[in-house]
């Protein structure tokens, strides 16, 4: 099939992603973490009464390594931030694989073609045209090879007839029904609203001594400084390394520009807001691609060599690492002091080096290289600074601080309470909302019409979260005022003028898509619940799975795949 392929399809690759979306750490091989060390003694268990092999499993696990890459545009690896779990994703893959056999599916060679090439589709703009190159640069570096992707192709076919099967009934959606459904989730309101700031009470606020320290008291938690560590650090900086990184990648830099300019798309936007421009945005990535290969491997091997030395010194001293850095004509610098969840506020990196740190003893007072936004780090161990419980003193003026906002809150809110009285009188005179917010001297906020399916309303998103709002909206008949309701700077009624009409045409326009979108919906939600059920059974007598575990969203097996 690969050969097949290779002669209707214009094969690509996956381009290196910018540091921002991923990094490189991959914890788990096919059998590694699971042998530890006694290859071949380790209980695969049974699926339904069928044992699982070693060779079974590893299959199943590359082909689990490219349902992750086609599901998100990356392999596993290279997602640090991802709650995958390599061994439960194993498992209900080879349930998957089983259950296709149990119910005789079985896919022609025309459907895998198709399947491989809808799968490739999205890449196609990276314009990669020879299987070796595929193979070579997606493939190989991952420990997988063309019958791994031939394999998976099959099975991921198999697996869109699988729920074709079992979820039948999820695909029953009537034109009627679907007119309804589109109504519901696409029929805007029209609103206005009023808000109570407490940024308008403030300077009413008074503030007793007896009253501040009874707030204290009550809310000390939020006062107490957790234990921190300080440490002291070898920065190996990026900059030292960016001209040998940028003339090593300069044969494929700007085929690997373009690569991630395509591949990131509307990501574009959030990584580089000031970016205006296609070019604006290819400078950036190209900045991007050298720093990331400036520091992976160059500051890392440089840190490397450091700590190599480091290790080698007897006995171990914090004190060696400052004779060392002297010795190597480098310089110390000292954090200030961090906790476990705010992390180092004077140096750019991440969560790996405050675990680090926080992992320093006496007798393993060292921990490096640790890769930063902008080199990377060899640390050691400075001061330990334990829990601490501040008295009121020290900390009043932020106690002052937080109880006048409260008070100011709870003022702004009881103010709406106190509008709402008139409000509903005024209503009900046939008064208009407007109207009776100016006779009170409040201004209304005509808001933007919204309907169920809008997700972004930045005129309310600062004061309540979207969900809440339109939870209270369409909850209230046309031509009424919510209840106050509690915001986070105050209060806020709102008062549903209207329902407006569906655009006619637009229904018409998008019925089909939604129809599809509906059935796929419900077929998915009968196939997870048909599937929640087999993993119950199926995985039952496992021992690597301690408690079989619904797949993460990004894993769904009725989930389409997307760049």
């Amino acid at each position: 099939m690969f050969g097949t392929i290779r002669r209707h399809q214009k094969w690509l690759w996956l381009a290196i992603i910018i540091p921002t979306i991923i990094t490189f750490v991959w914890y788990f091989g096919p059998t590694s973490k699971l042998d530890n060390g006694r290859r071949g003694s380790v209980d695969y268990g049974s699926i339904n009464g069928q044992r699982v092999s070693q060779a079974q499993f590893a299959k199943a696990h590359s082909e689990v390594k490219l349902q992750y890459f086609f599901m998100t545009g990356r392999f596993p690896e290279e997602d640090r931030n991802s709650r995958f779990d390599p061994i439960g994703e194993t498992y209900r893959w080879l349930l998957l694989l089983q259950k296709q056999d149990e119910l005789g599916i079985r896919v022609g060679e025309d459907t895998v073609e198709e399947t491989a090439r809808a799968l490739l589709r999205p890449f196609e703009r990276s314009g990669m045209s020879a299987p070796a190159e595929f193979a070579k640069r997606v493939l190989q570096p991952q420990g997988l090879d063309p019958d791994d992707f031939e394999r998976y192709v099959r099975h991921y076919a198999g697996l869109q007839e699988l729920i074709s099967t079992v979820a039948l009934g999820g695909k029953l959606v009537t034109p009627e029904e679907a007119r309804q459904l589109y109504t519901r989730e696409h029929q805007e309101l029209a609103t206005e609203a009023v808000f109570f700031s407490a940024s308008n009470y403030l300077a009413g606020v008074s503030v007793p001594a007896e009253a501040l320290t009874q707030f204290y008291s009550n809310n000390l938690a939020a006062y107490i400084i957790p234990e921190r560590v300080q440490v002291k650090y070898v920065r190996f900086s990026v900059s030292n390394y960016m001209a040998q990184a940028e003339t090593d990648l300069k044969t494929n830099l700007n085929e690997l520009v373009e690569t991630n300019y395509q591949h990131l798309g509307t990501n574009l936007a959030v990584l580089f807001p000031d970016a205006k421009t296609p070019e604006a945005a290819k400078a950036k990535i190209r900045e991007r691609l050298i720093q990331h290969k400036a520091i992976d491997p160059y500051a890392k091997s440089n840190a490397f060599l450091f700590a190599s030395k480091l290790l080698d010194m007897n006995p171990v001293r914090p004190s060696n690492f400052d004779d060392l850095a002297r010795t190597n004509g480098l310089s110390v610098g000292v954090s200030a002091p961090f906790s476990r969840s705010e992390g180092p506020e004077d140096l750019n990196v991440g969560a790996d080096f405050v675990k680090a740190a926080f992992g320093l003893t006496p007798e393993e007072p060292f921990a490096g290289p640790i890769l930063g936004q902008d080199g990377a780090y060899e640390i050691a161990i400075n001061k330990t600074l334990p829990r601490e419980t501040p008295s009121l003193d020290q900390v009043k003026a932020k106690v002052t601080g937080d109880y006048k906002r409260q008070q100011a809150m709870t003022m702004a809110f009881q103010a709406s309470q106190a509008f709402y009285p008139a409000l509903t009188n005024g209503l009900a005179q046939g008064k208009s909302f407007s109207a009776i917010c100016t006779e009170s001297q409040l201004k209304p906020v005509p808001l933007p019409a919204f309907s169920i399916s809008t997700r972004e309303l930045p005129e309310v998103e600062e004061h309540l979260s979207v969900d809440q709002f339109k939870t209270a909206a369409f909850g209230t008949p046309s031509g009424k005022a919510t209840s106050p309701m509690m915001t986070s700077d105050g209060g806020m009624i709102l008062f549903v003028k209207a329902k407006l009409p569906v655009d006619e045409a637009k229904m018409r326009a998008d019925l089909p898509n939604f129809t599809q979108m509906v059935r796929r919906r419900r077929q998915d939600d009968a196939f997870n619940l048909w599937f929640g059920r087999e993993i119950e059974r199926g995985l039952r007598n496992i021992p690597l799975l301690a408690k079989p575990q619904q797949a993460p969203p990004t894993m769904s097996p009725g989930a389409k795949a997307k760049s």
